[in-house]
């Protein structure tokens, strides 16, 4: 795990360059895939190709997983609104995708990495709001990096990430905006718990930016 600090530096921007991103969680659309009949998450979708360091945004396509790794959603197309148009030219979106590239390239060699970006809010208009409804699970990716944007009045929403093949693991809080945690999807297992208003009846929602990124392609329906 990074702390806000150690994650600017990675991405060679400064804090306020992240921030500008901000401004997005306000305008989310809702999840209209959510199997569990909840309102709670909001959320977009986009897909990039970095090679080399060099991004390059790839053309709109389904959220798809297969059902061993998301019992829940996995198995069907999810289509969500693309990203907002004006990340294109913030500095800090470009920098941050070659970032995370250049960490996965570290774990698993050289390689044109396929990207996939998803901005969530998950709130508590139903009491409580379940940032990984399908439990503990696995994304079928190289890397997996869940960064915390914000967190209002709420209460809950521990990460716990495991051992992939045994029982070990830690259990924490992201706590701190634009801190970030990177998994070897591989290797572990993640959830988050269920987070709930700090004050009942209040607005309370906790953001956070998750963005994979898998050798070979993108995951689909015909076996990538």
């Amino acid at each position: 795990m990074l702390d806000a600090g150690a994650f600017t530096e990675l991405v060679r921007q400064p804090l306020s360059a992240m921030q500008a991103l901000q401004p997005a969680w306000e305008t989310l659309p809702p999840d209209a895939h959510l199997r569990d009949g909840g309102r709670y998450r909001r959320r977009r979708h986009g897909c990039f190709v970095v090679d080399d360091g060099r991004v390059e945004a790839a053309p709109p396509r389904a959220h798809w997983q297969p059902v061993a790794y998301n019992a829940l959603h996995g198995g069907f197309e999810r289509w969500f609104e693309p990203l907002p148009a004006e990340w294109a030219s913030a500095p800090a979106w470009p920098a941050l995708l070659a970032a995370l590239a250049g960490v996965a390239t570290r774990l698993r060699g050289e390689r044109r990495w396929y990207v996939e970006a998803h901005p969530f809010r998950i709130d508590t208009t139903d009491g409580i709001g379940r940032p990984t409804p399908e439990g503990a699970h696995r994304d079928g990716v190289d890397l997996v990096a869940v960064i915390l944007v914000a967190r209002h009045a709420v209460l809950g929403g521990e990460t716990r990430v495991f051992d992939a093949a045994g029982a070990q693991g830690v259990r924490f809080t992201l706590a701190q905006p634009w801190s970030v945690l990177l998994l070897d999807d591989e290797r572990v297992i993640h959830e988050s718990t269920p987070i709930r208003p700090r004050q009942a009846g209040a607005p309370a929602w906790r953001d956070t930016l998750v963005v994979t990124l898998r050798r070979g392609g993108f995951q689909g329906p015909d076996g990538g």
